[in-house]
């Protein structure tokens, strides 16, 4: 018994800090940004979880954020720029801790961007309007898209 719950700890510490990304320089914005601010202008409108997400691609814990059992009706908009990104009417509950959508609102709304960090690869979400980190797409998601946006509550709003 002592062995599974040293084994547990050991898991969930690797889940936490494997979340927990590392501030990186971000790549280049997506050649559709038309919101462009400097850092101090970020770091003035976002709380300090939020710039974290959005400006140096962070991850809040999983269960943490307010949106990821949220089922009420409305539309998702970036933390960043207000920009429309997804509806309620395609979120669903993938088990994950964190909102999940299975498409954008618009397919123009979000930029894409091949991650490798932490060993693997997987796909970036951005808002196309600023640039602003969202989380990543994987490819198990429901119908009709099969796809899962896996997206960060703190990098949303909701309207």
């Amino acid at each position: 018994m002592r062995g599974v719950l040293l084994l547990l700890l050991v898991l969930f510490a690797f889940v936490a800090v494997a979340c927990r990304r590392p501030a990186v320089a971000p790549p280049e914005p997506p050649p559709t940004v038309t919101v462009k601010k400097t850092e101090v202008d970020w770091k003035a409108q976002l709380s300090d979880e939020a710039f974290h997400v959005l400006r140096e691609k962070g991850t809040e814990a999983p269960f943490s954020g307010k949106y990821h059992d949220d089922h009420a009706p409305g539309t998702y908009v970036c933390g960043g720029c207000g920009a429309k990104l997804f509806s309620s009417d395609h979120k669903f509950d993938s088990g994950t801790g964190w909102p999940s959508f299975y498409q954008p609102i618009d397919d123009k709304a979000i930029a894409y961007h091949e991650d490798t960090t932490f060993g693997m690869t997987r796909t970036e979400v951005m808002c196309a309007r600023c640039g602003g980190h969202l989380g990543h797409v994987f490819d198990d998601g429901p119908k009709p898209t099969g796809k899962r946006y896996c997206i960060n509550s703190v990098a949303l709003n909701k309207k």
